[in-house]
């Protein structure tokens, strides 16, 4: 009887520590006031990913949260001809082309444009590329529940 006490102690424990752990990733993403943010009003700074690319880094604008420390949705601004290098992510994302076409797939599979409005979620650990095949730069909108991290295949070794 005294174990299913303990038992049962424990579990409300972990179970709390849960409900606050998510009551504070809410408050962080969602806590504030509604807004509105005109594109204008946008501030992009450079995330130096892509150095190497020849055309220019993404360059990244937060809408909520903050993709250097946790949960956050991202606009991401990918050069014109941007191809990455092979790369994961830790977590796992979802993105939304915005405008430009993009491609997002494993290296040296078949490209599959991207254009305005389109989807694709990116599983964690797995290895990718991804690109903006369109004469204009691309924007994406990304949503991540972790921090933003990008971790080049050649670089893991």
């Amino acid at each position: 009887m005294k174990i299913n006490k303990i038992k049962l102690l424990a579990t409300t424990i972990i179970l709390c520590a849960s409900v606050t752990a998510v009551a504070d990733v809410q408050d962080k993403i969602s806590g504030g006031p509604s807004v509105n943010i005109p594109v204008t009003q946008l501030k992009y700074f450079d995330t130096g990913v892509g150095k190497n690319s020849g055309v220019g880094t993404l360059h990244a604008a937060a809408a909520y949260g903050d993709l250097q420390h946790g949960a956050h949705g991202t606009f991401i601004k990918m050069p014109a001809g941007f191809v990455s290098a092979v790369h994961i992510h830790t977590g796992e994302y979802w993105g939304v082309v915005i405008s430009g076409v993009g491609v997002n797939g494993t290296p040296g599979s078949v490209d599959v444009p991207l254009p305005v409005g389109s989807y694709w979620s990116q599983k964690g650990g797995e290895i990718h590329v991804t690109k903006c095949i369109s004469p204009n730069e691309c924007i994406f909108f990304i949503n991540q529940t972790v921090k933003f991290d990008d971790i080049e295949e050649s670089k893991k070794h």
